[in-house]
């Protein structure tokens, strides 16, 4: 089947009628916010208003022709990158002053991210607290809903950039910019109530900002199918071939013509399978290191370079995924042309190399000395002391081979010596 195809199924199935996708379908979101406004309601909309101010006004012209008020008559600025924790305050005081029907979200998954933890803080910040770090970790949303019987403001996501797939999943990712770590809350009741995604407006984003996105389709893909088990290994080995082979086969065109809309629409379809996977399980190694290096890459990059070395740290776990994927990578001219018959450790160096050639070609880095301002002291100390962060634990266990905090540095610190030369020889296998 094709793979375009293939991709719309998979969405629909899962989604119906909560996500409108596809080239053209911008203005949409004017019966959507009517919905959820009413008669008398108001939406508040949350975006950029500089480089995405195009896409801006044309979501506004689309809801205010649907009859429905703008909130506080103005757009509320959006959340910076990584989402840092002062912009979610601060979308929440606009939603306790204006007191919207619903949050239109215009953007990336930053302010994706940070409208689901404002809709958290106004609505229960007053019952419960209003510090957002009681809120980090699993199920603690719905829990503290459960309690008070309140129910969030809907957030309506309007994605415009081909990456993390916030605009569809239970995942808001918080970062704290004095320490440089990111944080999250996981939970089904942050999940957006309704979804678009026009693939065209990620025409306007610059190319580096989608090939991140690109990287990270290949990470949540990848990371889910490596840990997947019983019902949900087919599921995520569908995602996961699919993803990787729209990337693979579009990601270059892309840099060589950053117009190209077909290109555009299978990485956003790309990254929306990414979205699906990380609700059908979840990330690990890879996601978990690049939550400490979020002032100096960008998420998916940071994922991309990690994913290859990881790889050979889950070798004995992986055989069967190793070759799925090796055998997409190797039909594109990517790595060893003989990746099916390979085993054990050769195959995971194999499949490793294949993804690092990628990158390459993508003009993507492979190794984290490949990033400016990266630093041993900082960033290795950093990732190794948030690996042991109880509120990150379930990314270690998560992994395909599972590790404890006690783990860490006997295990993770070699993949990350590893990743900042580029040599696989020193990553040991559990």
């Amino acid at each position: 089947m094709d793979n375009f195809k293939k991709a719309y199924d998979l969405l629909k199935a899962w989604k119906g009628d909560s996500y409108i996708c596809g080239l053209g379908c911008l203005e949409e979101i004017g019966n959507v916010a009517k919905k959820y406004a009413g008669e008398d309601g108001s939406v508040l909309v949350v975006s950029n208003t500089t480089y995405m101010k195009p896409v801006a006004d044309r979501v506004v012209a689309a809801i205010e022709k649907a009859g429905v008020k703008i909130a506080g008559g103005t757009i509320c600025p959006n959340a910076k990158p990584n989402a840092p924790r002062e912009d979610v305050y601060r979308i929440t005081t606009y939603v306790l002053q204006h007191k919207p029907s619903a949050i239109v979200a215009i953007g990336g998954g930053s302010t994706i991210d940070a409208c689901k933890a404002a809709s958290v803080l106004a609505t229960l910040g007053g019952c419960v607290t209003p510090e957002i770090d009681h809120y980090f970790g699993t199920g603690k949303v719905s829990e503290a809903l459960e309690k008070t019987g309140k129910n969030l403001v809907p957030v309506l996501a309007v994605e415009t950039s081909a990456s993390s797939g916030a605009h569809l999943t239970k995942y808001s990712n918080i970062t704290d910019p004095v320490v440089g770590q990111k944080k999250l809350i996981v939970d089904m009741a942050v999940v957006p109530a309704f979804s678009l995604f026009d693939y065209e407006v990620t025409c306007s984003m610059p190319v580096k900002v989608t090939i991140d996105g690109a990287l990270d389709a290949i990470a949540h893909t990848f990371e889910v199918f490596c840990g997947a088990k019983g019902d949900a290994y087919d599921r995520a080995k569908d995602l996961c071939e699919t993803a990787i082979s729209l990337v693979v086969d579009w990601a270059g065109k892309i840099i060589a013509d950053p117009k190209n809309t077909k290109a555009r629409e299978a990485i956003g379809l790309a990254t929306d399978l990414g979205g699906y996977a990380i609700m059908v399980g979840g990330t690990s190694g890879a996601h978990l290191t690049s939550f400490s290096l979020v002032d100096i890459v960008g998420h998916g990059t940071a994922c991309g370079i990690m994913n290859p070395y990881y790889a050979v740290f889950y070798s004995k776990a992986i055989q069967p995924q190793l070759k799925t994927i090796g055998k997409i990578f190797a039909s594109r001219g990517f790595g060893r042309k003989d990746v099916e018959t390979l085993e054990g450790r050769e195959l995971a160096e194999a499949v490793s190399y294949a993804m690092i050639e990628f990158a390459k070609s993508i003009n993507a880095p492979t190794k984290l000395t490949d990033i400016p301002g990266y630093k041993h002291d900082v960033h290795f100390v950093r990732a190794i002391t948030a690996a042991k962060d109880p509120d990150l634990k379930m990314k270690l266990q998560n992994m395909p081979v599972p590790m404890t905090a006690d783990d860490v540095d006997q295990y993770m610190a070699p993949v990350l010596l590893a990743a900042e030369t580029g040599d696989l020889s020193g990553i040991k296998e559990m």
